[in-house]
Parts: C-alpha cells; structure tokens; sequence
C-alpha cells in the first residue's frame, strides 16, 4: 500500500471526549499525528450516557477541532470504552479436527474460538473481546498457537469480555449522530496494554492500572496471556470531590489544587506549609494546609488500590506480578502515587512510558489523558481500520448519506 492512510481515534470519559487522527502508511510503522480535538463534558457517569445531546455535542466539538487542524474530514473511529459495564469472565471452547490428517488449520482454530463464545449470559449484555489464553491439544495444555500441529481434540480458554448492550447502543447512538461510523469498539485499557507494556512484563507477570475520573480499569497478565481484568467504579472525581468538600470550595478550584499541588505522601510535607487558594480562584481567600490535601488524597488512593488488589486476590495474583503495577490515566500524575502502590499493592509500580513511534504534533499529546486515544490510534493501525487519503470527498459523502439514514430511524 503506498498511499496514506487515516487512522481515527475516540476516547469518550467521563470528564473529557478526545479525537485523534492519525496518518500512516504500510512501509513506515510511525504514525503522525495530524489532528487533535478535545472538550469537557460531564454527560457520562461511569462510563454511561447520561445526557445524549450534551454528549452528542462534545464529540462533534472534539471532532471539529481534529479535522479543522488536520485538513482532513474522517467518516469512522475506533472507538474507546471502559465504565462500570464492563465485565470479564473466563469460557472454555472444544471442537474435533477437522483435517483426517490431524493438522490443525485456521478454520479449525476460528471454529474453536467460536465455540467457547456459547456461553450463557443476560439477554441485556453482549460480547466486546473474545481472547484466547492456550490452547489444549489431545491433552498437551499451554500451546500458544495450535496451527499446524497434529491432533484430533482441539481446546481453548478464553477470556471474555462483555459491556451492557443498553451502554454500548446509546454511545453508538452519541457516536452516530456525530456523523460517525464505529470501526470497531475496544475496551480502553485493552488497547493501552498493546502499548504501554512490553512482551516481557506481560511474560513475567504485570498490571496495568488506568485510572480516569470516574472509573479505574485494570488488565493483569502473566506467561503472555490476559489472565483478568475489571473495571472499578472509583476515580479521580472521587478525590477532587472531597477536596472540594474539605476545602469548602468548588469543583473546578479542587481540581486545580489537585493537579498542581496534589500528593499521595503526606508524610513527606510540612505542617506548616500552606496553598494561598486565592492564586487559583477569585472566589477563594483562604490558606489551606497541604499537608492536609496530602491526607484526603492518600486516602481516597488507598481506596481505589484496596480495589484493585481484590481484583489481584480473585485471580490469586495478589503481591505475585513480578513486573509490578504501571499506572497510567490523568490521575496518574499525582506526585506519590507509585510509593503509595508500592506500599499498598506491595508490588513494584512506575508510571507508563511511552515509547511509539509518534510523529507529527507530538508535543500535545505527551498528556496521559491522551493516553487511551493514542493507544486506539495504534491498535486502529495495527488492527487496519483506516480511512484513504485519497478519497476525503467520497468519505464526507458516505458520512452525509449515513446522516441521512439514522434520520430516518430517529423516534
């Protein structure tokens, strides 16, 4: 393929909807970035619409602002999901070869794969990601990759994971009416962990934790496989709202002492300094104690990584990762965060680093709230969901045709 292609991304949160757009092309494996958009919204609650038109409205916002910077009109995204919907589950799947020489084929390991999706579950709940742990061949377990090997029974565990189809309909419904297709749906931290993690963490044993305003999610693997992941309904909201509480201030001013004054080691601060909350807020004269903020951070932390080694005691994981917990997502920044997880989840925890081949407007996208949409942009790439170059103006067609077909379905 020797013309461009355009790769879309889209990241709806709970306080923010992030569109990137992307270039690149078969023989260069940088993708640059061209396009970005990026507006508040408070239209989700844990990853659930809440407001159509308000959500409708910021991702048309976003999505303005990335194609009027890159030039360039897009007619479908890969499209980023996390929330409190979201659930795992393991399935196993057995077929007969199908090949009287016992070799087993693709078909044979597609047909497998299929049938560990049979699985019983509410009528209000549909499959997002079905991915294969190992494979089982006449007995001899742990296979990677059973293509090619001789055999008669053909096994697999998976690991399943599933959203609420009420959830998933109003996004597309939000996502729709933007003048968008939907290349395809990935759960946020599924695609980060193809990026953010090497192949030896996830070989020996790694965690990776995002955590967003509303919601934490998390993907554990060990031995190359996902071995569990979740969503926890718990976030940075929940720290900047009691701030604001303890504080006696607004939303907004809590957020800004958070950024940049917050930290999770409140050991490590005087008693006696303080934060003059009249260089954030008009509104605000007081002094406040840092120390103190300090507190009410460690502790709505804790919180959220008491969560989250629950989820490490399900799998039998708990303190057993060798490769420790990589933390990623707006709330990540907070100063301390990797020595409270070290002390919480007693594993060794850094931030994730980001090592892509990103060319183009790399400077505004170095924030970890892009983190997830720039991980979409690569597993678009890396999964070929792309829009042509070549062909802007039969994209804004399609897109107008398709306006003009959910018209006609709208109550």
């Amino acid at each position: 393929m020797d013309q461009k292609e355009i790769i879309a991304s889209l990241d709806i949160g709970s306080s923010k909807v992030a569109v990137l757009i992307g270039k690149t092309s078969a023989d260069n494996a940088q993708v640059d970035i061209v396009g970005i958009g990026r507006s508040k919204t408070h239209s989700l609650r844990k990853g659930i619409v809440v407001d159509l038109e308000a959500t409708i409205s910021a991702i048309s916002e976003s999505l303005e602002q990335a194609e009027r910077m890159s030039g360039l009109k897009i007619d479908k995204v890969i499209l980023g999901l996390g929330g409190n919907q979201i659930k795992s589950q393991t399935s196993k799947g057995v077929i007969a070869v199908s090949n009287p020489s016992g070799e087993v084929s693709h078909e044979d390991r597609d047909r497998v794969i299929e049938a560990a999706q049979t699985i019983a579950q509410p009528t209000n709940r549909e499959i997002l990601h079905v991915i294969p742990q190992s494979f089982v061949l006449d007995g001899q377990g742990a296979i990677k990759d059973p293509i090619g090997m001789n055999g008669i029974r053909l096994e697999v565990e998976t690991h399943i994971i599933t959203t609420g189809s009420p959830a998933i309909k109003n996004l597309e419904k939000c996502v729709f009416q933007s003048g968008l297709n939907i290349a395809e749906p990935v759960l946020n931290v599924l695609a980060e962990s193809e990026t953010l993690l090497s192949s030896e963490q996830k070989e020996i044993g790694v965690i990776l934790i995002d955590i967003g305003a509303a919601t934490t999610q998390i993907i554990v693997f060990e031995e190359g496989t996902i071995v569990h992941s979740a969503v926890i309904p718990l976030g940075g909201s929940l720290i900047t709202n009691d701030i604001a509480i303890g504080l006696k201030t607004s939303i907004d001013t809590a957020e800004a002492v958070k950024i940049k004054f917050g930290s999770a080691t409140p050991a490590k601060i005087s008693e006696t300094k303080t934060i003059d909350l009249g260089k954030i807020s008009e509104e605000d004269k007081s002094q406040e104690s840092q120390k103190y903020i300090a507190e009410i951070i460690e502790a709505r932390l804790s919180e959220i990584l008491d969560m989250v080694r629950n989820e490490l005691k399900k799998v039998k994981k708990d303190a057993k990762l060798p490769a420790g917990a990589v933390f990623t997502g707006g709330t990540s920044q907070i100063e301390g965060l990797a020595e409270l997880s070290k002390e919480v989840l007693k594993l060794p925890s850094n931030l994730a680093r980001n090592e892509l081949m990103v060319g183009g407007l790399t400077d505004k996208v170095e924030d970890p709230g892009f983190a997830a949409a720039l991980s979409l942009l690569f597993w678009g790439k890396h999964h070929a969901h792309g829009n042509k170059t070549q062909s802007n103006q039969i994209v804004k067609d399609i897109s107008n045709r398709f306006k003009d077909i959910w018209k006609m379905f709208k109550p």
